[in-house]
């Protein structure tokens, strides 16, 4: 019984370490472009993404479309995004981005815990947060799950921005969300 204890114990480890080593993007990794993300500039105006989110096992598991009202005064950026899933369920977050620096962003936004922090270089922009995501369920009213995102977007183009967002949970991978942002003219 001890003995298929510790077989137990080491297979978790294992499964947790390997969980851990899954490579994610850093701003050590070499520029791809020389464009420079101005993040003030891209999301102020209107604009359209698509995303889904897949599991760790790589299993799609929701398809989304959102409409983006950025607007930019200067000091604060304000972004509502309406969210319109696949299944016809709708959801609207409104974040507020302050730029506390040269190249760093805080924002905050209903259901983020304390203040999301952001940081541009060159093309790419990180943006770090712990929210109550609103999950659907199908037997009963939509409940919250606590996650923590960690966002990676490159901008494309002047009008594209691709952006993949780790997500975990209780320090654990959970999925990811792919989103391609366009602006609209």
């Amino acid at each position: 019984m001890r003995l298929i204890l510790i077989l137990a114990l080491a297979a978790a480890a294992a499964a947790a370490t390997l969980a851990g080593c899954t490579g994610k993007p850093s701003f050590d990794d070499p520029s791809l472009s020389s464009r420079e993300l101005e993040l003030e500039e891209f999301f102020d105006g209107e604009l359209v993404a698509h995303g889904q989110f897949q599991d760790i096992f790589g299993t799609v598991r929701r398809q989304f479309v959102v409409e983006i009202e950025g607007d930019w005064d200067g000091e604060r950026l304000v972004l509502q995004e309406d969210f319109t899933y696949e299944d016809g369920a709708t959801e609207r977050r409104v974040w507020t981005l302050t730029k506390t620096g040269e190249e760093t962003w805080e924002g905050t936004a209903p259901g983020v815990v304390g203040v999301a922090i952001g940081e541009e270089q060159g093309d790419r922009f990180n943006w770090r947060y712990t929210i109550d995501l609103p999950i659907p369920s199908a037997d009963g009213p939509t409940r919250t799950q606590r996650v923590t995102f960690d966002d990676w977007m490159w901008l494309q183009s002047d009008d594209r921005l691709f952006n993949r967002a780790y997500m975990q949970r209780y320090g654990v991978d959970i999925g990811d969300v792919s989103i391609s942002f366009e602006k609209r003219r």
